[in-house]
Formats: structure tokens, sequence, C-alpha cells
């Protein structure tokens, strides 16, 4: 993998998401691999036909789907075992979730107002 400069911290974190495409392709109970304030990582379905740059809402499901985090997200990077999302919309509620989710995994506040701050400070696409 070519070095790559990461502007949010990657989390291990075991959970499902369903992630499902406008057009009608639905992945339910995918494998979460790790999470960021910027995204998140899921293990590759076995059916998967999606391309880069394609669009999925995407719930991450959390204490047995009783929180679930909604975003609106973009294929960013995929190979043959992983797809990579890049949030482009959250709500409040959701955002709310995940920050703290980053916050207790994290063990660094420093660390989580500087990624914070850069999540505000990023440039609409």
């Amino acid at each position: 993998m070519s070095e790559e400069r990461r502007y949010f911290s990657r989390i291990p974190f075991a959970a499902n998401a369903h992630v499902i495409a406008p057009h009608g392709d639905v992945y339910l109970n995918c494998t979460v691999i790790d999470i960021s304030l910027n995204g998140l990582l899921i293990a590759r379905p076995d059916n998967w036909s999606a391309k880069l740059a394609d669009v999925f809402n995407v719930d991450l499901l959390l204490e047995n789907a009783q929180i679930v985090i909604k975003m609106q997200a973009e294929v960013a990077h995929m190979d043959t075992q992983s797809i990579g999302f890049h949030c482009q919309l959250i709500d409040l509620d959701s955002i709310t979730h995940l920050k703290k989710l980053v916050e207790l995994n994290l063990a660094d506040e420093g660390l989580l107002h500087r990624e914070l701050s850069a999540l505000l400070d990023m440039p609409d696409n």
C-alpha cells in the first residue's frame, strides 16, 4: 500500500453494517473492520458489484441494533478483501454516537480534538 496521510485515526471495531445503494443493491450484515470520524472499512461482501465513487446509505449497527449510526458514504477504496467508505453526510445524532465511540477508543483527548477540527475544516466535495 502506498504511503498515505491519514487525518483520522482508524479504530478497530467489531460491528455489522447494512450497505444500501440508491438503485437497489443491498448488502446486509457486512462485517465492520474499523471506523473513523470520517468513514468506515468493511469486509468485502461476496456479491459486491459496486465501483469506486458509488454512493451508499450505510447503517452501522451498535448494541444489537439498538443504536444505528446512519451516514451517506462514498466508496473511497476497495480491494479483494475490503471496502473503504468516506462519509459524505451524517445527521447530528449519528455523528454524536460516532464521536463518542471514537472518544472511548482513542484514549487521547488531544488527538480527538484535532480530528474533530480537521473534520470541520474539510472542504465540501
